[in-house]
């Protein structure tokens, strides 16, 4: 199965949720698609500063943000995974949803939270289990920090994932490399939407994102990357049979694991 995937590589205004939710509408509404990945937080920026700040600024899935991103699902006719700072009740999550042309698909929230999001956020609650998009195929959602627990893209593929979604706001300089072996490892695609641009809002802690986004494939091959302040919605074809673990005739990724030997 063949589908364009790709990410919208962009710069969000700190608290300008309208703002942000029309510049993802320009940016997307020329371009065809089948799955499209937004980085991390997308429509409320990063570095906030209070507790009761992230909760004035966060919504439910179908809030601004959800609403807008449906209407664009159903016209293009494909997926779209963001982040989002999705309010529950009294909680605030760095979620992530994933719309498709039936509606809302599902909402990850972040299991692994880096640094001062522990100050805003509750850790989140949802298993690595990938999303039956109804389209074909089975999508893994995983959000930033995430990526260096390796467990977290091992569930998603052990789970059918045939592709991962990654929203990012990577500030530390390692991930995009280490996405060729989260993707070698389990044999999977993974495509990594981050942002670009600095906050500084706390004066304390200067925070530089490192752009860079891309779709790593199951090979290793790097099939796209924007640059490091890049705005771009970048596409590429993208062939899912290429998701297989069998590695050669005799050895098969998953049927080969010894979990009796792992400490867990």
């Amino acid at each position: 199965m063949k589908l364009r995937a790709g990410f919208l590589q962009f710069q969000p205004v700190f608290g300008e949720i309208g703002q942000n939710v029309r510049a993802i509408e320009t940016l997307l509404r020329e371009k065809g698609f089948d799955l499209m990945v937004l980085p991390e937080l997308c429509s409320t920026g990063y570095q906030f500063m209070a507790r009761e700040e992230a909760l004035s600024l966060s919504e439910p899935a179908n809030g601004e943000l959800g609403q807008a991103l449906l209407a664009l699902a159903r016209e293009k006719q494909g997926v779209i995974v963001a982040g989002f700072a999705e309010r529950h009740g009294d909680e605030i999550f760095n979620s992530a949803m994933a719309v498709g042309p039936s509606g809302l698909l599902s909402v990850y929230r972040k299991a692994h939270l880096f640094f001062k999001e522990k100050e805003f956020f509750s850790p989140g609650d949802s298993p690595f289990v990938p999303v039956d998009t109804g389209l074909g195929y089975r999508l893994g959602i995983m959000i930033c920090f995430d990526w260096i627990f390796p467990e977290a893209v091992r569930s998603l593929s052990l789970g059918g994932a045939a592709v991962i979604a990654h929203p990012a706001n990577l500030v530390l300089p390692w991930c995009q490399r280490a996405m060729f072996a989260r993707a070698v490892e389990n044999r999977i695609f993974v495509i990594t939407a981050n942002r670009f641009g600095t906050e500084s809002r706390d004066p304390e802690s200067l925070l530089t994102f490192t752009g860079g986004s891309q779709i790593m494939g199951p090979d290793g091959e790097l099939r796209a990357q924007a640059g490091l302040s890049e705005m771009v919605a970048m596409i590429r074809e993208i062939d899912l049979s290429a998701s297989n673990q069998q590695l050669n005739p005799t050895n098969h990724l998953f049927k080969d694991r010894r979990p009796g030997l792992y400490r867990l």
